[in-house]
């Protein structure tokens, strides 16, 4: 019996039933954009025809997988459009996509000099000047970078961490170490808390996200390549597993990796995962034990990230936050923020980035809490921005919440 032939983003499983447009962010918000399933699986069979074949409204797709989340066929709509994205890309602002999408090379430079590019990024003459010349838009606030990179802070911890009998390799990202190594920071005293020691992938580079956003396909490649090489070697050398602490990092790495690069991630995608999931699962086995103070309190919102939903494992964020006595856990409905990494940044975007995230804005103003938590770095900017209020990750929440003597005690 002869196989079908099926494409990797099993377009022909599309029944036209049009669910995916329903749930589309954009196309809520911009007629120009003709949804999902017209610029996915229907454009794609011209696309197959005449290579050449290109809709320039494919710009306007978010990658937020929610038609993706949605398709009752397992069609891989989001992806098949990325694809198309990367390989006929139309007129661009090349210097402005290259700066947002090079995470690695920008914040080294900026680092060193954090307090000056900071004060540079906030001032509304330089806001005016990249929306006229490099299409930046002026009311987007930018992410503050740090003068004390993680991984420098962490070269100082490394010696202690020898002292644990089991450990696990933190892949932490670009912005844990340029612009918030303070998530890192909660992440190694939690970890070590539950008993687990913690080392760094040795050469781990961007994740690629943003690269793949903006069409730098090869060079995505060259990192995805490095990076799975690096957690291969991490495994092989007695790490239990590697843990991240965003969301669209961890979707990048198990899933658009072979998918869009072509850099299989089979050898570690069981044992690569979002550290609230590695902490649930060991908690619920009862291999780590969590003491929390008596006293605290708290009113949060929790936020589903985009690629955290696509995951499906918002399950296990939530999980951990309900263990909590004390917080008051808002579960707010799975709204798409707007800013997708990079293209809320930019000028052409921006009013549909603010448009698509009002609901969530609304959302939040009306349950009234003290603060919010969700697992992606850009959504935690485009609320913080929009909203006021300070956005923590899950582990952050986590850790502020527990005896940490009592917690290491009881893991010894």
């Amino acid at each position: 019996m002869q196989e079908k032939n099926i494409s990797r983003f099993d377009f022909e499983q599309c029944q036209k039933c049009n669910i995916c447009s329903t749930v589309c962010p954009m196309a809520e918000v911009n007629p120009l954009y003709p949804g999902p399933k017209m610029a996915g699986p229907d454009e794609e069979r011209f696309r197959l025809k005449d290579p050449e074949f290109f809709d320039m409204a494919l710009k306007y797709c978010l990658n937020c997988k929610r038609c993706e989340v949605a398709c009752p066929s397992g069609v891989k709509v989001a992806d098949l459009i990325a694809e198309a994205k990367m390989k006929h890309r139309g007129a661009r602002h090349i210097v402005r996509d290259w700066t947002l999408a090079n995470t690695d090379l920008v914040g080294s430079l900026a680092t060193p000099f954090a307090p000056l590019v900071n004060g540079v990024l906030s001032n509304r003459t330089v806001a005016s000047v990249m929306d006229g010349a490099l299409g930046v838009d002026k009311r987007r606030t930018f992410p503050a970078y740090t003068q004390q990179r993680f991984v420098n802070w962490f070269r100082r911890e490394a010696p202690s961490q020898e002292g644990f009998k089991r450990y696990v390799s933190y892949f932490h990202g670009c912005y844990v170490n340029y612009n918030y190594p303070e998530l890192g920071h909660d992440f190694v005293t939690l970890m070590n808390a539950c008993g687990v020691g913690v080392r760094l992938l040795d050469g781990e580079k961007c994740c690629g996200t943003a690269l793949i956003a903006n069409g730098f396909r090869a060079q995505a490649r060259g990192q995805a390549k490095g990076n799975i090489t690096a957690m291969r070697a991490a495994l092989d050398s007695g790490s239990e597993a590697i843990l991240t602490s965003s969301s669209s990092c961890t979707y990048t790495m198990r899933s658009d990796y072979p998918l869009l690069l072509g850099v299989e991630s089979a050898p570690v995608r069981d044992a690569l995962m979002l550290a609230t999931r590695y902490l649930y699962e060991k908690v619920e086995a009862g291999e780590i034990k969590l003491v929390f103070r008596p006293g605290f309190r708290s009113h949060l919102a929790y936020h589903t990230a985009c690629h955290m939903q696509r995951l499906g494992w918002q399950i296990f964020s939530i999980g951990l936050l309900k263990m909590i006595p004390g917080l008051t856990l808002e579960v707010l409905p799975q709204q798409c923020c707007g800013i997708a990494g990079t293209f809320g940044f930019k000028k052409e975007n921006y009013a549909y980035s603010q448009r698509i995230g009002s609901k969530l804005f609304d959302s939040i103003r009306n349950a009234r809490v003290a603060a919010v938590t969700t697992d992606c770095e850009t959504c935690k900017w485009q609320i913080e921005m929009s909203t006021g209020l300070k956005v923590r990750n899950p582990l952050s929440v986590l850790l502020m919440a527990l005896d940490l003597d009592a917690t290491a005690a009881a893991n010894k």
